[in-house]
């Protein structure tokens, strides 16, 4: 399998694009302690200044969303509670779009992220959320702003998933109408998606 990153102009595109696109594409994380990684299996697109449920709401200009007003292919992390969350900035510059990675199927090192993540159950608790995929692959704060085109954190061509549903993003319930847009994707039925 090929594990070169995938070029800039892949994320040139609208967030419900990209999120869609980045099903079955192959997420990882090189650290000293190895490479980490997992195909996509769950996104959810936010599409900017008109998605109440965005951080750019309103061209909300702040340090913590100043990414997604550049160009596409950069990393937007934030933290939500104790987790960090990792986020695909989308379109174009001036257009803060980005698609936040909730799940993703472990391919490469399954025991550094079992290591990273604990005591588990199972290994579908691994990466099965976005804030345990972060963990599990060793993505932190400090990924802000990585160009997603170059390591240590990057995306590469992955596998074709047969089926790719779509519903209500999650954990949203503040953002009016846009907590029922049907702008989170995934696999059905895979171990890996954080809610079925």
């Amino acid at each position: 399998m090929d594990y070169e990153p995938l070029q800039l102009e892949f994320y040139e595109k609208s967030s419900l694009e990209l999120a869609k696109q980045l099903i079955g594409k192959l997420l990882l994380k090189q650290t000293e302690q190895g490479v980490a990684g997992g195909f996509i299996v769950e996104t959810e697109a936010y599409a900017g200044p008109m998605d109440r449920a965005a951080h750019s709401y309103n061209n909300r200009r702040t340090a913590r969303t100043e990414v997604m007003f550049g160009p596409a292919g950069h990393i937007y992390t934030y933290q939500m509670h104790t987790h960090c969350l990792v986020n695909v900035v989308a379109a174009g510059i001036g257009e803060p779009q980005a698609v936040l990675i909730r799940g993703v199927e472990p391919h490469i090192g399954l025991e550094l992220m079992r290591n990273r993540r604990g005591e588990l159950k199972s290994d579908r608790e691994l990466t099965n959320g976005p804030g345990k995929l972060c963990k599990a692959l060793g993505i932190t704060m400090a990924d802000y702003g990585h160009n997603v085109t170059e390591k240590p954190l990057w995306i590469a061509a992955g596998q074709a998933y047969d089926l790719i549903a779509a519903g209500p993003r999650i954990g949203i319930p503040n953002s009016g109408e846009a907590k029922d847009y049907p702008w989170r994707f995934y696999v059905p039925g895979h171990p890996n998606v954080s809610r079925g």
